[in-house]
């Protein structure tokens, strides 16, 4: 650390310095507002590193909620359309409807799987 090394600094400084007592009190503040700001700095450094382990508990916790809530939103949507195929009052409805997107989510995604095979036979064909 740098406070020690200036103090220590200073100390030889202040020993081959002859000064009068007004200089002596002076120094001798100047030493212990030092020591002072020495100490904050170590209660600083150990503040931070505390605030800093409970920050990365609390980012770990929202993290496992967050998983939590997408586990159980899914959770829900399955419910919800497996009452709405059972049947109910306007649980069918929802249940048609999310059944169509997914259906169209599924056919979007075999379009996307036949576009290489597209490209590939178009550079095929024009070789």
């Amino acid at each position: 650390m740098l406070f020690p090394v200036l103090l220590h600094t200073f100390e030889l400084r202040k020993s081959s310095i002859p000064t009068t007592m007004a200089d002596k009190s002076v120094i001798v503040n100047i030493e212990a507002r030092v020591r002072q700001l020495m100490g904050e700095h170590r209660d600083a450094v150990r503040l931070n590193r505390e605030l800093t382990a409970e920050r990365d508990a609390l980012k770990a916790e929202n993290r496992a909620l967050k998983e939590r809530i997408r586990a159980l939103d899914a959770e829900l949507a399955r419910a919800q359309l497996a009452e709405g195929l059972a049947g109910g009052d306007g649980g069918r409805e929802k249940a048609r409807a999310r059944v169509n997107r997914l259906m169209r989510e599924v056919d979007k995604c075999i379009a996307l799987l036949r576009q290489p095979e597209t490209g590939a036979e178009e550079r095929q064909a024009t070789k």
